[in-house]
């Protein structure tokens, strides 16, 4: 009887998960929490847009990677005073340290789309997937949804909210 609760609830739980009615923010094979993903919208003819997340893992990783088919390049970066000015460059990986939020934000870490694919609006969802490397070096795919908030959008601004899946 125990064995069959326990299927049952497992059971369950998978369908809820599948359904999206556990926490969106778990991803398929990595325990990575992803909060307030969302993406800056687009002008006609812009090239390029920021994406924006707060990720916490449970355990030491890096994030070593984004994909995106909404992009031909996607690009991690960093936003960094050199010289008294603010510079952007890419980086090879951002540090999640157990337990401890890592805000990608704008003026800071975040995500590059770059060479869109088309116009991002306000609205709008982007697919990405975030490739996130364990302490054994072992990398997770995890899948994420950002949706478009208008070009004004602050950090944070709790506008509709996106998450991971």
């Amino acid at each position: 009887m125990k064995n069959l609760k326990l299927r049952t609830f497992a059971t369950a739980l998978s369908l809820s998960v599948l359904a999206g009615f556990a926490s969106p923010s778990l991803a398929a094979d990595a325990p990575l929490k992803v909060e307030d993903a969302w993406v800056r919208a687009t002008v006609p003819n812009q090239h390029a847009t920021g994406v924006f997340m707060r990720l916490t893992s449970p355990d030491a990783g890096r994030l070593v990677a984004v994909e995106s088919d909404a992009a031909k390049h996607v690009e991690v970066h960093e936003m960094a005073m050199q010289d008294n000015v603010m510079k952007m460059r890419q980086v090879p990986a951002v540090d999640l340290p157990a337990g401890k939020a890592v805000d990608l934000k704008p003026g800071g870490y975040h995500v590059m789309l770059i060479d869109l694919a088309r116009q991002i609006t306000p609205g709008d969802h982007v697919q990405l997937t975030l490739i996130v490397e364990d302490a054994k070096q072992q990398q997770h795919r995890v899948s994420v949804t950002a949706e478009a908030r208008a070009l004004n959008a602050k950090a944070g601004a709790a506008q509709g909210g996106t998450h991971g899946h």
